[in-house]
């Protein structure tokens, strides 16, 4: 690929560094990402990906701006209240960076299109604030072999993992979603805006370090941090046999949609730690 200069201006920082260089540029130029959600998590997600020239950013997400969104949902401005988030990062995407191309899709995962949506990527990211579209996107992207990070806040915390195909998953973590209502709501629990940042961005370094082919990603470890205490730790697991659901034994032959909870979001109660823990590093 022949850069412009305007393009090796912009990606300088990433042409400089050892692993990267040209040939890491382009890849990322040639990389398509999916992002499931474009709120707290999804946000600085979106926004790092397309500073370091993902190529192509699938953005899915059924709500509008709320006021209330703007103090964590930096994607969004004052002016974007009651606009689908689709359509307003789109817009703030292509003002950063005119080399990436932006797939806004309006509407939910479900069952019937995730195969399909999934299938368009290289890598999903998945930011959103309930549990059975966490438990979809996983149980989908192993059926179709995609690698795939999840993420989730709440309060002062937040939590992620990687999948590649054969490593652990979120089911074996979690082997099913809580009850409806066992979970604080958003609206009841509060989130810090900073933390959707700080996990968002992790989110979006595991994105662009499988891309890339550097470095070691969180797969077969959970990583936890408590922003009170800023201590991070990360808490290996093991694969599972309800963890792969191509598994002969394993009750998961199908994609599942469970009950959706009002806003449910990350970890909480029973759901705090990890089930299945081999060590903590």
């Amino acid at each position: 690929m022949d850069f412009t200069n305007e393009q090796v201006q912009r990606y300088s920082r990433h042409i400089l560094l050892k692993g990267v260089g040209g040939k890491g540029q382009e890849k990322l130029l040639d990389a398509k990402v999916l992002v499931i959600g474009a709120g707290g998590l999804g946000s600085p997600i979106t926004l790092y990906l397309a500073a370091a020239g993902v190529g192509t950013i699938g953005i899915v997400d059924p709500d509008t701006v709320e006021l209330s969104n703007l103090q964590r949902q930096v994607l969004h401005y004052t002016s974007d209240v009651d606009r689908p988030k689709v359509v307003s990062a789109k817009e703030t995407v292509e003002k950063l960076n005119p080399d990436v191309t932006v797939k806004p899709i309006q509407g939910l995962v479900t069952k019937d299109n995730i195969i399909d949506l999934v299938n368009e990527y290289d890598f999903i990211l998945e930011g959103t604030d309930n549990f059975p579209t966490k438990f979809l996107v996983n149980d989908a992207c192993i059926l179709t072999d995609k690698p795939f990070n999840q993420g989730g806040i709440l309060r002062f915390r937040g939590q992620t993992m990687t999948h590649v195909p054969g490593s652990a998953s979120y089911r074996c973590v979690y082997r099913e979603p809580p009850p409806p209502g066992a979970v604080p709501t958003c609206s009841e629990a509060g989130v810090l805006g900073a933390i959707a940042g700080i996990l968002g961005t992790i989110q979006a370094a595991e994105a662009l370090k499988y891309i890339l082919g550097l470095g070691e990603l969180l797969t077969d470890r959970v990583l936890q941090f408590d922003a009170l205490t800023m201590e991070f730790r990360t808490t290996r697991v093991k694969k599972t046999e309800w963890g792969n659901v191509a598994a002969e034994n394993t009750k998961i032959t199908e994609l599942i949609e469970y009950e959706q909870g009002a806003c449910d979001v990350g970890v909480e109660q029973q759901y705090a730690e990890p089930r299945v823990k081999v060590e903590s590093v």
